[in-house]
């Protein structure tokens, strides 16, 4: 009776450790694509401003029906684009970079901009291999990471050519924060 009284603390303190780091659930987030759910830990410990334009935009449902415009094959898949063409953003000033030396593997969510590292604004993109986004520490902001679902991100119709543009691309059906 100790040994299994030991053992439900034991479990119950994991999952209680687990759920801190995710904000109790307020930094969950559900991607809806047509082929399943994927789960993303937000990481406000890294990036807060990031972190928080993402929910921001969530709860106007500003990333519902956007495309997976740019998506390179063992490097990352790219959306947050409401005109579909990588160019976009929302209506709100691009973010100031929050960079870190947190490392890009696969699942990583990080922060699109363009050569101007203080333009992030709501593009993002999930790394597929640990190897293909690894050059990107330092350089871009790290937010996030799918924590579920991995495999849906994976089956995202692959684009052509060095640039990664989808044509017919898949959309993101919505997305919700963790109730």
């Amino acid at each position: 009776m100790k040994l299994f009284r030991a053992a439900a603390v034991a479990v119950v303190m994991m999952l209680g450790a687990g759920l801190a780091r995710a904000g109790d659930k307020q930094n969950i987030v559900v991607m809806e694509l047509a082929s399943g759910k994927v789960t993303i830990e937000l990481r406000p410990d890294l990036a807060p401003l990031h972190v928080e334009r993402m929910k921001q935009l969530i709860a106007e449902k500003f990333y519902d029906g956007l495309v997976f415009h740019r998506v390179i094959p063992n490097f990352m898949a790219q959306t947050g684009d409401p005109t579909g063409t990588g160019s976009g953003g929302s209506p709100y000033p691009d973010l100031k970079a929050e960079f870190t030396q947190e490392p890009f593997v696969r699942g990583t969510l990080g922060a699109a901009r363009t050569a101007d590292p203080d333009s992030a604004n709501s593009q993002f993109f999930i790394c597929f291999t640990d190897d293909g986004c690894g050059h990107l520490a330092g350089q871009y902001t790290v937010f996030g990471k799918v924590v579920d679902g991995m495999d849906k991100i994976d089956a995202v119709k692959a684009g052509e050519g060095e640039g990664g543009t989808v044509g017919a691309p898949d959309r993101i059906v919505s997305m919700t924060m963790m109730q």
